[in-house]
This record gives C-alpha cells, structure tokens and sequence, in this order.
C-alpha cells in the first residue's frame, strides 16, 4: 500500500495544488492529511496565494476522500466546507500489520502512550520534517507543505515497501529517505 502524508496547508491554494499534482503523479492508495488545511493561524504569516475557499474546494475533490485528523489551526467552521471528515483528534492505519498512529502534534504526549514497539506516530504541527524513534516508536513529520520552518522545504511524506520518503511538494524530488521495515 502507497500512503501519501502531508500536513500544515494553512490555506494555500498554490501549495494545494502543488500537492494534488503530486497526487495524481504519485497515485496513492490513500491520502493522510495532518491537519491545520485551511486557516493559517495567528503565529503564522499568510502562505502563498492564501484562498480559504479555493483550497477547500481542491480537498473536497480528492477522490477517494483523504482521511484526516484536526490540527490546532482547524475548527467546527472548517468541517462546514469540507466534505470529509476533519475534526477527528487521532486516527490509526494499518498497513500489511504496521501500526501508523495520526495526530496533529499538539497532542503528540497523548499519542506517545497509545503506541507501541514498532509502530509509528504521524504528526505535524512543528513544520520541520522529522524521523525520531523513541523506546521503539517512531515519530515521523512530513514538515509543512505550505509554511516549512528551519529552512526545510515544502515536503510531504510517501509511505511504501517500509520506508518513508520525504519530497518537495513542487517538484516531487526525493528530499530524504528512511526505512522502519526490511
């Protein structure tokens, strides 16, 4: 199974379709999305061509519908415009029995104890692409595709075949790579 990961869109039209291009090269099996998609929150800068609206209306035609957790930046006003669900604080995916735990990052404490060995914890939230295994689990950051921080790149993540890619989310160039599974 091909799993594509992103998070921290903020309301980038531009960003977003720079994602959904990489969707339609990449043909993923399922799209993960990390929360915090449309507003861009008051910490944050306004991201590139910033349009609530037309980035909604991109997200709402991914066609099967990502599955998706609510980031800090994400409220009850969001799901009125989105036609999937978006307010679901953690979500889970099995692929071929590997454990991949979502949340934002804001409520990465309380992800950390419901995984176990093994598995992974899919988080956003920070903006800076992370791959850190702690007591056995590993914590994997797609970084932001609209707003990167510490000078990282506009990344999104592929899960296939054990590993996990990190890309540039305007030209799919592999950025990094590492393996959790032989």
């Amino acid at each position: 199974m091909k799993l594509l990961i992103a998070s921290d869109l903020h309301g980038s039209a531009y960003y977003t379709e720079a994602l959904l291009r990489r969707v339609a090269e990449e043909k993923p099996d399922r799209v993960l999305l990390l929360g915090d998609l449309l507003y861009h929150g008051p910490r944050n800068d306004l991201p590139r061509e910033y349009d609530t609206k037309k980035c909604a209306a991109l997200l709402n035609a991914l066609d099967p519908a990502p599955l998706c957790v609510r980031g800090n930046c994400d409220a009850e006003v969001d799901q009125m415009v989105l036609s999937f669900p978006v307010l679901t604080e953690f979500a889970a995916v099995n692929v071929d029995g590997f454990f991949l735990f979502m949340t934002h990052g804001h409520h990465l404490e309380e992800a950390t104890g419901q995984v176990t060995a093994g598995n992974a914890v899919l988080y956003g939230h920070t903006h800076l692409p992370d791959f850190t295994e702690r007591n056995g689990v590993w914590f994997v950051n797609p970084g932001s595709v609209s707003i990167p921080k510490g000078g990282s790149a506009h990344s999104y993540l592929i899960y296939e075949d054990g590993a996990f890619f990190w890309k540039d989310a305007e030209n799919g160039e592999i950025l990094r790579t590492e393996r959790v599974k032989a």
